[in-house]
């Protein structure tokens, strides 16, 4: 079976470079896999899990928002923020989750509400890693 290739770059720095089996990627409209052969494509992703299959092994990593190119079994996603279940504080993502519930149900004129929704969406994708 063919592999697909990988590259996941951030702002400062390539935060993977490999080959999988099958990557499945959180987009706009919902989850998708990426297998060899796939159609070429452009799509936003949104705050998510993303899964890298290699052999038995799963990598699992929160992402949020960027985009995903797809072509001749090479992925590119840029990104602002991808992390490891070693990389997210818990503690500080619950206490996110929290702050945000609570914007969210503030009645306040002066409450950004499409920035709490984000805040918490990141926060829950950050917990749903760190748990699994």
């Amino acid at each position: 079976m063919s592999k697909i290739k990988l590259t996941v770059v951030q702002p400062f720095q390539t935060k993977i470079k490999g080959d999988f089996d099958h990557i499945i990627i959180p987009g706009v409209d919902g989850d998708f896999g990426i297998d060899s052969g796939h159609t070429p494509f452009i799509t936003k992703i949104r705050p998510g899990n993303l899964k890298l299959y290699l052999g038995r092994n799963i990598e699992k990593y929160a992402i949020h928002d960027g985009f995903v190119t797809v072509e001749n079994d090479q992925v590119t996603i840029v990104c602002e923020i991808m992390e490891r279940d070693n990389e997210i504080n818990a503690k500080r993502a619950q206490e996110s989750k929290e702050r945000a519930e609570k914007r969210l149900k503030s009645s306040s004129e002066e409450i950004d509400f499409r920035r709490a929704e984000i805040a918490l969406k990141k926060a829950l994708v950050r917990l749903g890693i760190v748990k699994n």
